[in-house]
């Protein structure tokens, strides 16, 4: 598109390109899935070829050959897709891409090109994934890309058997690697009105729980808790503290039943307060939180009865508008003081359009 620009009494004629979107590599292997972001900033030449190469499939069956358990893993040699050849591996796809900026600094989940010793002109198909930091590293290779979601894959094909040359004995291949534009983030910019759109759906074992949400009244927990809620942060919670005529509390990442992973960990953050006029009566959905008024996080609490001594104290977010049997029965669960004697589970929570 041309657009005319007027400066000085001077007509100009300037063209107006639209930024391309950020890019990902969606990496398959038999272990999971990892994303990349890749980064043309830094390394336009090496992030053309490796997507010109994911997108024509040379990516497809080839292994990582290489890696040291827990620091870095090795892969890319279109030698590995054939496994009489494994001597050779390391060597191929080497010497397409002329040397790129180094990287200052090798850190946990920092993507970067193979270089042959010496030879900063040899970059080429090959590439390495460092599991941790890697300061040994720092200021030597050209770092195109960044995993923001499944290190903990990475990490565990780092643990493939090795020889003694570090060679693997296993085959843990690429499958196939995707390149898509980099999804919006959700709900991040959405307005009141826009989350209005949405309620959530309590998935749990004493049955489903549909929640109204309040924008209009706490958009900032809110936004946070459908944000959680599609990062399944929530998911394998226990409904841990329940106290019959006052609330059942869930959402705690101390009841989790398994580890959260680091793009989850980064979406955890404390809230603000948003204390309003909403009434805490039966039904209402409120966010915990400890001594300090920003302390809350991701645990939450359904009242089961009228407790004026909240409102205006704790941040109200929701109401149940439907599913309050499963809320009657959990408040029910026989328990020791106030913790279920047999685990009753958050599984999930799904988020619904509703307007």
């Amino acid at each position: 598109m041309k657009r005319l620009l007027l400066l000085a009494g001077v007509v100009t004629c300037a063209i107006v390109r639209a930024q391309a979107p950020p890019k990902q590599a969606v990496v398959e292997t038999p272990l999971g899935t990892f994303v990349i972001d890749l980064m043309p900033e830094a390394a336009p030449n090496q992030v053309a070829l490796f997507t010109q190469l994911a997108s024509d499939g040379t990516y497809d069956r080839t292994i990582f050959h290489r890696m040291v358990k827990y620091g870095i893993v090795q892969g890319g040699d279109p030698a590995s897709k054939h496994p009489e050849q494994r001597a050779n591996y390391g060597r191929g796809g080497l010497f397409r891409v002329k040397a790129e900026p180094r990287a200052p600094r090798m850190t946990r989940g920092s993507v970067a090109a193979v270089l042959a010793p010496g030879q900063p002109d040899s970059a080429g198909s090959q590439f390495f994934i460092a599991v941790v930091d890697q300061p040994a590293l720092d200021g030597q290779y050209t770092v195109f890309g960044r995993v923001s979601d499944g290190i903990e894959v990475v990490q565990k094909i780092s643990e493939t058997p090795v020889d003694d040359k570090g060679l693997a004995t296993e085959r843990v291949e690429i499958r196939k690697i995707t390149i898509r534009d980099t999804p919006a983030e959700p709900y991040v910019n959405d307005s009141p009105a826009q989350l209005a759109q949405f309620r959530a759906v309590l998935d749990t074992s004493a049955g489903p729980i549909a929640i109204e949400l309040f924008p209009d009244r706490a958009p900032e927990h809110v936004r946070q808790f459908l944000r959680l809620a599609d990062a399944h942060v929530f998911d394998q919670t226990a409904f841990h503290r329940v106290v019959p005529g006052f609330v059942i509390q869930t959402g705690a990442l101390s009841s989790r039943a398994a580890p959260l992973t680091e793009k989850q960990q980064r979406l955890v953050h404390n809230l603000q307060p948003e204390f309003n006029d909403t009434k805490h009566v039966k039904g209402i959905v409120s966010m915990a939180r400890g001594d300090d008024p920003a302390s809350a996080t991701t645990s939450f609490f359904i009242c089961v009865g009228t407790s004026p001594p909240l409102d205006g104290r704790y941040t109200a977010f929701g109401r149940v508008v439907d599913g309050m049997a499963a809320v009657d029965a959990i408040e029910a669960a026989p328990r020791d003081g106030e913790t279920p004697t047999q685990r009753v589970e958050l599984r999930g929570v799904r988020i619904e359009r509703v307007r």
